[in-house]
């Protein structure tokens, strides 16, 4: 449509109407004009220009990652059609052709590749556009116009491109602000994130060495003699223990975790020493000493970021690093950045430590101040179970086990005069614990893993892991002043002293985390994107230098999915989910849900809320899956706790929860130190408990059966002899003979099933599920919910 046309239709509008419409028209005659004959070339270079800039040599992002916004189509407007008045009604078929030619030139979708548009995005953005042009009442006159022209010839399809860019942009609001939030995101030069830090010249000590070398206990013999300090631990527990014997030794001390504080000073004031896990050390508050230990877990994929943290921005006169020597160089180059020079000192094992030429193959086999490593639940109830049956007594440590049992463990086992001389325990011993052990014995070698993908891996465990664990054998402060490891199996033993002879590969980057601020700037450019998604656009535009890399926020994200229905405010919702939480526990997953809908409310959560909600009082545990029930709620009041110190008014109960905490912990203690009574009740109920194994334990466990099933009935003779014979001499090692191996199946286990299979056949009962036996040699037909 020419100009002289648009003047004449203007004309023709009532005096009235065009004072209402100027503005409109006055924008809609512009947009025309722009994109006339030469307005794609002059866009192209625009464009060109644009990306080069937005660029500037930076990877390109992850455009799957971008999620498209809803843009509603336009419904009837109370001024009218004035696009429709000014030229004509659309037709909708002639529009539709339009949109298809646009879609398919190639110029066009070059053009939007320029403006970071890629073949999805572009694709989706055009289904967008195409709906809101043909669904709306009335459209904008602008592009009212522009179509009417290009049905009657006057204007070329491609003068619709800064229309659906402008649309393209709405639906996909990263378009529009790549370059500030590229800005946000450069996680490079992490240093200059902590200028109190910077403005003094710190002295950094590495002491390195294996564990029970006596590193950590120089530096914190630094700690102690100075006028003030810090020790940062990975754990509760190590917390505790400086804690405890700061205080004892006349140095007051004050304890931060997340989930406690303590203060030691009568009128609430803080004390200059204060121990603390590493996540919760203050960057802003002036030391002379300060203690980072076990600062190898600065590579940790999910923690690391709280040592690179504590290790650039502690403000001590001098920062001590304990830890292996793996992390030295890493830690030379990281300093190197901060001006800072490193001094390295080297410690030997105080004590020795050998590893046997035998296995110990058999259970009957245990001595006193044996401790016997697992890598599963299962492992640990079975093991626990066949050493009852010996009659021996033995203590228990897993990992989620509460603090307070772990050492109530650890006291029995180390007790002297306590009968209990052997411990049942999964790598959880690698820290946090005094115990005095004599012999290691690794049950398996083989630990699930979840890799950087959040797939499940069964895999040999790694040199530093074994060592961490191996480590604890002969410690100096124990009564075995000699220690030793070895393997459950034969089979097993090469690869361990392979394991434990391979040198510790040298740690080559530190975790980084984005900040709470850093979210909330990346909020402010993306108002609609969830959390989730924006920690995901987050990480994919993040710059890092080559010493580090951006932690994995997978936990991160499950929380910040699971509330992300109930409507809180950016800040609150990103501590929710910074909670610690075990998203393996339904419980605890749908208490932080709770939580936060309680939160959203407005309504505190109370300490007789509380008690509603968990059902106290808790019954003392009957069998294993209670204990894991009592263990699950242990965790939600830890969860309580933990927010208790970030939003005091809302959870107001910390000192009442603390105090039914300590009640509970009680009741687990007693049910872990009867735990073999618990585990011969659920073997009452069924013999192995596959359901609560893994997806593929479970099947390679029933492939075991039913090949013990086929060579049972393979078997003419049936006799006690055979009934006794794990596994078939001479030939192939079978399926069940590498499962004991592999610490699936235990050989009694073994044995047992094959005695129940051997009693079943000649009562002529017929089974069609392997898993499903009882320990008498009758057994009323498996009713289908009975697991």
């Amino acid at each position: 449509m020419s100009f002289s046309r648009c003047a004449l239709l203007w004309a023709r509008l009532p005096a009235g109407r065009r004072a209402g419409h100027r503005a409109a028209v006055c924008s809609a005659l512009r947009a025309h004009v722009e994109p006339l004959p030469g307005a794609l070339g002059r866009v192209s270079a625009v464009a060109s220009s644009s990306s080069s800039s937005a660029s500037g040599g930076s990877k390109a992002p992850n455009t799957s990652l971008f999620v498209p916004l809803t843009v509603k189509p336009q419904g009837p407007s109370a001024d009218g059609d004035v696009g429709a008045e000014l030229t004509r009604p659309l037709d909708k078929n002639e529009v539709k052709k339009i949109l298809d030619k646009f879609y398919k030139r190639k110029e066009i979708q070059k053009l939007g590749a320029d403006y970071g548009l890629d073949a999805r995005l572009f694709h989706q953005a055009f289904i967008s556009f195409r709906n809101y042009i043909m669904q709306s009442h009335s459209l904008d006159v602008d592009i009212h116009i522009i179509l009417n022209d290009i049905c009657f010839s006057a204007a070329h399809v491609d003068d619709l491109f800064p229309f659906f860019l402008r649309h393209a942009k709405q639906i996909f609001p990263v378009l529009e602000c790549k370059d500030d939030l590229r800005k946000i995101s450069d996680l490079r030069i992490p240093p200059n994130w902590y200028p109190e830090a910077r403005a003094i010249q710190r002295k950094i000590i590495f002491h390195s060495g294996p564990t029970n070398s006596g590193k950590t206990y120089h530096a914190i013999q630094k700690y102690l003699s100075a006028k003030s300090g810090v020790y940062c631990g990975p754990l509760k527990l190590l917390a505790h223990e400086i804690f405890e014997k700061s205080n004892a030794a006349g140095v007051p001390c004050d304890l931060v975790t997340g989930e406690e504080r303590v203060t030691v000073e009568p009128d609430g004031k803080q004390a200059a020493h204060v121990a603390c896990t590493v996540e919760m050390c203050s960057v802003t508050t002036p030391y002379e000493v300060a203690v980072i230990d076990e600062i190898q877990m600065i590579k940790d994929p999910a923690r690391g970021w709280a040592w690179t943290r504590a290790l650039l921005g502690l403000c001590a006169e001098e920062v001590h690093l304990c830890g292996e020597s793996a992390a030295i160089d890493l830690v030379t180059e990281l300093m190197y950045t901060t001006g800072e020079e490193v001094e390295v000192r080297n410690y030997k094992r105080l004590t020795p430590i050998s590893v046997l030429d035998h296995a110990l193959e058999s259970l009957d086999n245990l001595r006193p101040g044996d401790c016997i490593v697992c890598f599963s639940k299962n492992d640990i109830y079975s093991v626990s179970r066949q050493i009852e049956i010996r009659g021996l007594e033995s203590a228990v440590i897993y990992g989620s086990l509460p603090p307070g049992t772990k050492l109530a463990q650890a006291k029995k086992f180390n007790d002297p005069d306590d009968p209990c001389k052997i411990l049942v325990a999964t790598d959880a011993i690698g820290m946090g614990l005094n115990l005095s052990i004599r012999r290691i014995i690794f049950y398996s070698l083989i630990k699930p893993t979840i890799n950087e993908k959040g797939e499940k891996e069964i895999e040999p465990i790694t040199t530093s892991q074994a060592l961490q664990i191996a480590g604890r054998a002969g410690r100096f402060s124990s009564k075995y002043k000699e220690g030793e490891v070895t393997t459950m199996n034969r089979e097993d033993l090469n690869l361990l002293k392979e394991i434990l002879n391979r040198p510790v590969d040298p740690i080559k980057a530190a975790g980084l985390h984005p900040t709470a601020e850093q979210i909330e700037m990346f909020a402010y450019h993306l108002p609609d994107t969830t959390l989730s998604n924006l920690i995901d656009i987050f990480v994919d535009f993040s710059q890092v230098d080559g010493q580090y890399f951006v932690c994995n926020m997978d936990d991160f994200k499950f929380s910040a999915e699971l509330i992300q229905h109930i409507p809180l405010s950016l800040r609150v919702r990103y501590v929710f989910c910074t909670a610690p939480i075990n998203k393996k526990q339904p419980f605890v997953c749908s208490s932080l849900l709770q939580f936060a809908r309680q939160y959203s409310r407005n309504e505190p959560l109370t300490f007789s809320w509380l008690r509603r909600y968990i059902k106290w009082p808790l019954l003392p545990p009957k069998n294993i899956k209670d204990l894991m029930d009592l263990e699950a709620v242990h965790d939600v009041l830890d969860l309580y706790l933990w927010l208790s110190y970030r939003f005091i008014d809302m959870f107001p109960d910390a000192i009442l929860i603390r105090d039914l905490q300590k009640e509970l912990d009680g009741i687990i203690q007693d049910g872990v130190h009867n735990i073999t009574k618990l585990i011969k009740i659920s073997e009452s109920h069924k013999l192995l408990n596959l359901e609560s194994l893994s997806a593929e334990n479970r099947s390679r466990l029933s492939g075991t059966l039913k090949s013990q099933a086929r060579r049972v009935r393979g078997t003419k003779t049936v006799g006690s002899k055979a009934a006794e014979t794990p596994v078939p001499n001479g030939g192939e090692k079978s399926l069940a003979s590498r499962l004991v191996q592999q610490g699936l199946l235990t050989a009694d286990m073994l044995k047992q099933l094959e005695k129940e299979w051997l009693t079943q056949r000649t009562d002529g009962k017929e089974r069609t599920e392997p898993g499903t036996y009882s320990k008498g040699t009758r057994r009323k037909k498996k009713e289908p919910d009975s697991d």
